[in-house]
């Protein structure tokens, strides 16, 4: 018998044979594309235009569909870091349907594609790094120490899709991640994790993200001691050598991508504070940890000092907060809070500085305690102490008798139930944030600090905690979470759109004070110092717009588009224009020529 000849083999299979080289590349292109291509809701037609008959099993199925199947595999998963992976995978097979399901559901898929889960996804990453995508796709740029040539040919070895042209990068070396210490590589899930919400949360194109390790080796001997650890196995280099390293890999990101937007991300208090100085009015880029932070809390801070002014008649020169915690976050949260005392009411640099104590691992921090302080912890050390020094938190708290309490330390449990009881005996309502990630290593919970204070406390914690129902009344009331989220992607979507020389100080106070503005007479009436997650769009979009005109006012903003904005609102409306979402922009043969 005669072989049968397939006739059909060179053309139902196969991109059209009118198509040049370039149309066919492009067509392959789209068929293996993480954002391009549709999978089971391509239809027939760019099945067959694409050779993708017989691929897929045969339902043409809705966007819809495709998140309904997700979310219901991900709730079967029993624990958190099982749905972060599955996630994981995709968000690099399915770009689309992963930022439909995290935009559409974002206060279940938060703590999941970040804080909290992402901690336990760092420490466990080099566990975990070969199930998180498919062979040959990275899941963002290591870079190591190199001259400046060879670092270019790397950054551009990374190119997750056609036309890649980031507008913003978030970098990490690894060295502080949350509140977990030194982890090395296995800190890429925090630029990685980082950049979703600015997708999510502002509507920054994820074609146009990069997520950056910059491994320099660990201190962390157990990972040093790790068959599977994937990073270097070396101790971190000195400081001249860090810093060099630093200033070629920013050279040579800026060679290959000269508008970037860099933001710093998890590095050590001193090396935080150093890059930031070195940097911030040389090139566009801030850092989330100080800047970031700052903001957010600022936000929180403007309203509870509102509030306890218009319910107890507290001036807000009255104030006086303790920080329990003086790391780079810390001090960022200070830098930014005096400097709405000194805008906002009247307040000179010296009077808004005394505002603060500022509490490390060796109690009070003063002039007179006897050790060398780090470098960015002198301007608040107190020299009007007397001669008095104080180590424990309590004795600190009836020294100071202060109206706030904000934890910035890792350290679980350091607002205990005498240290909020004794605050609450000073103040009608007060203020208590316990800002340190994750859940585990926040300084009280929400309960605790209701309880503690016969439900009076003004309340804000850097993660999420569940609503607290008061047992005489049945009333629920629900924390506030000064969550980075309502700051970095606005103020990262502002400076990607103004483009800015640089992101001043002015910009980042601009920033918070929109978001304390942003609040809906709803959400007030309800004593709410953030506004609902539920918005976070709308909200990006007030913070973006305002980065923007402050970036116009202060004759930095490069963009003729925002230049050229008559108002306010023209600006609002220019950035939500150029809001990404996962249903506005065309998908796979859609981009080609309409003859393809």
């Amino acid at each position: 018998m005669s072989p049968i000849v397939d006739q059909a083999a060179s053309t139902q299979q196969q991109p059209p044979a009118q198509l040049n080289n370039k149309e066919r590349a492009s067509l392959d292109l789209i068929s293996r594309s993480g954002y391009l291509n549709e999978g089971t809701a391509m239809n027939n037609t760019k099945r067959q235009t694409l050779g993708l008959n017989g691929l897929l099993p045969a339902r043409v199925e809705t966007l819809e569909v495709q998140k309904r199947r997700a979310l219901k595999v991900l709730r079967s998963k029993p624990t958190l870091l099982e749905k972060y992976v599955l996630m994981s995978q995709l968000r690099t097979n399915n770009v689309r349907l992963f930022y439909k399901i995290v935009i559409d559901e974002l206060e279940e898929l938060a703590p999941i594609i970040y804080t909290p889960t992402v901690g336990t996804a760092c420490l466990e990453y080099s566990n975990i790094y070969p199930f998180l995508a498919a062979p040959g796709v990275s899941d963002g740029l290591y870079l190591q120490k190199g001259d400046i040539p060879q670092l270019c040919q790397t950054i551009r070895n990374y190119r997750p899709f056609d036309n890649y042209e980031p507008d913003i990068a978030v970098i990490s070396d690894g060295s502080r991640i949350l509140g977990l210490g030194d982890l090395g590589t296995n800190g890429i899930g925090i630029p990685i994790g980082k950049l979703q919400l600015y997708v999510a949360g502002a509507g920054i194109d994820p074609r146009r993200t990069l997520p950056i390790i910059l491994d320099l080796g660990t201190n962390n001997e157990k990972l040093l001691a790790d068959e599977f650890y994937v990073g270097l196995r070396q101790k971190r280099p000195n400081d001249e050598e860090f810093y060099q390293t630093v200033d070629d890999v920013l050279s040579a990101l800026h060679t290959v991508y000269p508008n970037l937007l860099i933001q710093f991300e998890d590095w050590s208090s001193e090396h935080a504070f150093g890059l930031l100085e070195k940097y911030q009015n040389k090139m566009l880029c801030f850092n989330d940890d100080i800047q970031g932070t700052g903001a957010v809390i600022l936000s929180g801070v403007i309203n509870a000092v509102d509030r306890v002014e218009k319910e107890n008649k507290i001036s807000p020169r009255e104030h006086r907060i303790v920080f329990y915690g003086a790391g780079s976050a810390a001090i960022g949260v200070a830098r930014q809070i005096q400097e709405y005392f000194q805008i906002e009411h009247n307040m000179s640099e010296e009077e808004a500085r005394k505002v603060f104590w500022i509490v490390d691992s060796k109690g009070l921090v003063t002039t007179s305690r006897g050790d060398k302080l780090a470098q960015h912890k002198v301007y608040y050390a107190r020299n009007d102490n007397q001669g008095q020094e104080f180590k424990n938190l309590l004795d600190i708290v009836n020294y100071v008798k202060p109206t706030a309490l904000i934890g910035l330390s890792s350290i679980s449990g350091a607002f205990d139930h005498e240290v909020i009881s004794r605050l609450a005996e000073f103040n009608e309502q007060p203020i208590i944030f316990p800002l340190s990630n994750p859940a585990t290593q926040a300084e009280c919970t929400f309960e605790q600090a209701m309880k503690a204070t016969n439900n009076k406390v003004i309340f804000a914690s850097g993660t999420a905690f569940p609503p607290h129902t008061i047992e005489s009344t049945g009333e629920v009331i629900y924390p506030g979470q000064g969550n980075n989220m309502y700051i970095f992607p606005g103020l990262g979507l502002g400076a990607c759109l103004a483009r800015p020389k640089n992101i001043s100080d002015r910009m980042i106070y601009q920033a918070a004070k929109a978001l304390a503005e942003s609040l809906s007479e709803e959400e007030r009436a309800k004593g709410w110092l953030y506004p609902s997650l539920k918005r976070i769009r709308p909200i990006s979009a007030i913070v973006a717009a305002a980065v923007c005109q402050e970036a116009k006012d202060e004759n930095l903003a490069m963009s003729e588009a925002i230049q050229k904005c008559q108002s306010h609102q023209d600006i609002i409306d220019y950035v939500t224009r150029h809001m990404w979402s996962p249903t506005n922009d065309s998908y796979g043969t859609d981009t080609l020529d309409s003859r393809i």
